[in-house]
């Protein structure tokens, strides 16, 4: 018997969003850009000459009380060291990569729109100068709407970004208080129509299930939202990590029954607004979902770059897992060493490597792609699973297994992490 309620998992540390349709105005000089498109490689993970990169940029200015991420305050920051520490580990991946094409450059944190945007255009030309690029390549930057950091939009379009993604979090002052945000909510309004005046795609993020949080006060907020949004938009349930303020304050998260209500109510308004989820937080109009995400909970190759940045690399018919130092400074100091900033590179177990494809793929609406998963992990997707297990959850309305493949039904997903559990004991 399953729960009746799993939190479904909030924003992944795989990093970032992104887009699928190509781009009409690319800002990159003509020597950047490759005339070649990821097709349908990417669209199954499957095509091992493709490759997203993401680059951590660790810097906030303030640690809010539920971030668990890999995010740190520092009262200054050397950029030009910086610079050249992810210029130099992107060498270090680009021997044994060399003619693979980019499809994705995601810069997460953090938080990249403290970075200079003569930091970002740096990186977008190194790799543009190592690697050959898609015709369709998308860019994707992650920035906070205070005023400040706003007034760097239009420097990081010129580096070459097309797309921007806002955390925005909430549309009430009130709440932004509660969890730490350092802006308002006529920032946020006003950063979000200015990325709409300056990049060709934007995102914003929202987070629902605070202590207190009504359902008729969030369908308001994702009313003012969907005026606001433009071809996707995130809606994550708050969490309280262990480590984290609220952690240690004993905040309470929403209840059982509230955070269901406040999960469907969101599903339900995105989706009739044109918006639906392609995953268990991530809601795009057809063709504006992310690029990167998407490739990684595909099983696509990405490169990380930076502290703590995860990346996954097949080699020899098999795939590694790389890690960096999590600590800045010890990132960088290693990196300026020897070249790579890596805690560990390990080969992934067959086994492992098919749970792994499975716990990212039923994250999706389209779960998991049989020729996909066949390519990946050389086997079936229903012989990875318990088959018992598998059974029990079909006939329970759970999962849904069919010549396409593997996929979770809204039911299932509601409910991810009890069925994982299942299907994988």
């Amino acid at each position: 018997m399953l729960p009746r309620i799993e939190v479904p998992s909030p924003r992944p540390s795989l990093q970032g969003e992104g887009g699928l349709r190509p781009r009409r105005d690319n800002p990159l000089p003509r020597e950047r850009v490759r005339a070649e498109r990821a097709g349908e490689g990417l669209a199954t993970g499957r095509d091992h000459r493709l490759l997203a990169i993401y680059i951590h940029w660790p810097f906030c200015r303030s640690k809010c009380p539920y971030c668990d991420f890999n995010s740190h305050v520092r009262e200054s920051v050397d950029e030009a060291r910086w610079r050249q520490a992810y210029l130099t580990e992107l060498d270090n991946f680009a021997a044994e990569t060399a003619g693979r094409l980019v499809v994705s450059v995601f810069f997460g944190g953090g938080t990249p729109s403290l970075m200079r945007p003569d930091t970002t255009a740096a990186i977008l030309d190194h790799i543009a100068a190592r690697w050959p690029l898609a015709a369709d390549l998308e860019v994707t930057l992650e920035a906070n709407p205070s005023t400040a950091e706003a007034a760097r939009f239009r420097g990081f379009r010129e580096a070459g970004v097309d797309r921007l993604s806002i955390g925005v979090q909430a549309l009430d002052d009130d709440a932004l208080r509660f969890l730490g945000r350092g802006h308002s909510v006529a920032e946020a309004r006003a950063a979000v129509a200015l990325a709409a005046l300056i990049f060709p795609r934007f995102s914003f993020d929202l987070i629902w299930g605070w202590p207190g949080h009504e359902v008729a006060a969030w369908r308001r907020q994702l009313g003012e939202a969907l005026a606001m949004a433009g071809e996707h938009l995130s809606a994550y349930q708050l969490t309280i990590e262990p480590g984290t303020a609220f952690w240690r304050e004993g905040v309470p998260a929403a209840g059982e029954d509230t955070g269901v209500a406040l999960y469907e109510l969101t599903r339900e308004v995105l989706a009739g607004a044109g918006l639906p989820a392609y995953e268990i937080s991530s809601h795009a109009r057809p063709g504006g979902e992310c690029r990167h995400n998407v490739a990684v909970w595909r099983g696509a190759d990405y490169l990380g770059i930076g502290p703590g940045a995860h990346g996954r690399l097949s080699r020899n018919g098999g795939t590694d897992a790389t890690r960096g130092i999590r600590a800045p400074e010890k990132w960088l100091a290693k990196v300026e060493a020897r070249g790579a900033g890596l805690a560990e590179r390990v080969p992934l177990t067959p086994p492992e490597r098919r749970e792994e494809l499975l716990l990212l793929g039923l994250r999706l609406a389209e779960g998991v792609r049989r020729d996909g998963f066949r390519a990946l992990a050389g086997v079936e997707p229903e012989d990875a699973v318990d088959r018992a297990a598998l059974a029990r959850l079909a006939e329970g309305g759970f999962i849904e297994s069919d010549a396409a493949g593997l996929r979770a039904t809204p039911a299932g997903r509601l409910r991810l992490n009890a069925v994982l559990a299942q299907l994988l004991a």
